[in-house]
């Protein structure tokens, strides 16, 4: 049972590595410990994205943690910055999200966030997966004790009262929006239009089968063509649970979470509102954003892959602007998580504030030739710490001569490895992530997902 969790929650395809035991053991391990210690009947929030399989576990989530006295309030379709407010919002003792984020739809999975909002340190999903080994073993009660559902979609207009009100009047602003057919559909195009913005949406009609299939941030290239047609000021490309946000400027350019962190961080060193004139990002983070802050005299501090790092980070040292090149942002005075429409109206208010184009903000933040190649293999972390790998890294950054970075690592939540190389030089960059798959390649017989 170790290594339940990957990166960002429980993950695997629906109805095979993620089933519905598996999703009943978690309610049980995850309701007991993290409201076991209430005080009260515990409350645990549920939301889910559009995937089919989201009614199957989110049924054996309920019911496990129905089963151990947990009362269940049922969001309905959301997004997991959704649920990370709500849980707060609403003060109850736990919440969880069925999602496979940006994945294609046969995945699915579950994270939790505990009372504050913030998603569980290693610890705690330790915890959770030690009693899902014995989730048998749990006390389970009966008569009143038995659990609850309650309905709770109607809170959702609370999250999206919460978001629209950080933005304030956006009128004059045009901006197409991809909600990638997930959680986004039902709330993103809502909340822009009730800043004053003139919003035209694309897929936003999940068909529980249709969510990230070629739309939404991992597949914006149909965005950008619309915001060239439409002439609009700037393109929104959100995932299928909507923790990300991927930007189109007007002349149909890629502004990605390092461009929206460099921009950011830029607006609130100019206004003296950059605590330790620092902004957090992960070791993926492109070297132009590092380059772009030390110019302005800030600086950027790294951490391993994963959201959830950066927020660690920011919290111990008093931070309030993190994320990752993905588009997961952390805006922390407003949220404890990424969130991709809170993104977006914190961009448009910095584009408002201004009377400045989203392509002249991310002028702002260079970008140096980067280049990213997933290779597929069946032991990610075995061949990504292999010695044959390891020698290739250092050869590879060994020629790059202190002027660029390279990294290969397994992925959190895809049988992957993920090779990063970044240079001056477009072309020797990109042949040392072609040679350094290659030797991932041949010690895992690994196939190279671009």
């Amino acid at each position: 049972m170790a290594g339940l969790f990957g990166t960002d929650g429980v993950r695997g395809v629906a109805n095979g590595e993620l089933d519905a035991p598996l999703a009943f053991a978690l309610g049980r391990a995850g309701a007991h410990v993290l409201a076991a210690r209430a005080g009260r009947r515990p409350r645990v929030l549920v939301g889910r994205d559009t995937r089919r399989s989201g009614d199957l576990l989110e049924a054996a989530l309920t019911a496990g943690a129905l089963s151990v006295g947990a009362d269940v309030y049922q969001l309905g379709v959301s997004t997991t910055p959704a649920v990370a407010y709500l849980v707060r919002a609403l003060d109850v003792e736990a919440g969880a999200i069925i999602s496979a984020s940006h994945n294609p739809f046969e995945y699915n999975g579950i994270k939790f966030f505990a009372h504050s909002g913030d998603k569980l340190p290693d610890a705690v999903e330790l915890e959770i997966e030690r009693h899902v080994a014995g989730a048998a073993h749990l006390s389970s009660p009966t008569g009143d004790g038995v659990g609850r559902v309650r309905p709770a979609a109607a809170e959702m207009e609370r999250y999206i009262d919460y978001v629209a009100g950080l933005a304030g009047d956006l009128a004059g602003i045009h901006a197409v929006v991809d909600c990638a057919n997930g959680g986004a559909s039902l709330i993103a195009p809502e909340i822009l239009r009730r800043t004053g913005m003139r919003v035209d949406v694309m897929h936003a009609s999940p068909d529980g089968m249709n969510i990230n299939d070629r739309c939404g941030s991992l597949h914006p290239e149909g965005l950008q063509a619309e915001v060239l047609r439409t002439g609009a000021a700037l393109g929104l490309a959100f995932d299928g649970d909507a923790d990300r946000l991927i930007a189109v400027d007007e002349r149909g350019r890629i502004v990605d979470g390092d461009a929206i962190l460099g921009i950011a961080g830029l607006h609130l060193l100019r206004a003296d509102d950059l605590p330790g004139r620092t902004v957090v990002a992960t070791v993926m983070s492109n070297l132009g954003l590092e380059l772009a802050l030390r110019a302005a005299g800030a600086k950027l501090l790294r951490t391993r892959v994963g959201d959830r790092y950066v927020l660690e980070a920011m919290q111990r040292g008093g931070f309030v602007l993190g994320g990752e090149q993905s588009g997961h942002v952390i805006f922390r005075r407003h949220h404890t998580t990424g969130d991709g429409v809170l993104t977006a109206v914190q961009l448009a208010r910095i584009m408002a504030d201004g009377g400045i184009s989203l392509a002249e903000l991310a002028n702002q933040v260079p970008r140096l030739p980067q280049v990213l190649r997933n290779v597929r293999v069946a032991d990610a972390r075995g061949a990504a710490e292999s010695e044959a790998v390891a020698r290739a890294v250092a050869a590879a950054e060994a020629s790059l001569a202190g002027r660029g970075r390279v990294l290969v690592r397994s992925s959190g939540t895809e049988p992957l490895v993920r090779v990063m190389v970044e240079g001056e030089d477009a072309e020797r960059t990109a042949t040392l992530a072609e040679e350094l798959c290659a030797v991932v390649s041949s010690v895992a017989g690994g196939v190279a997902a671009g």
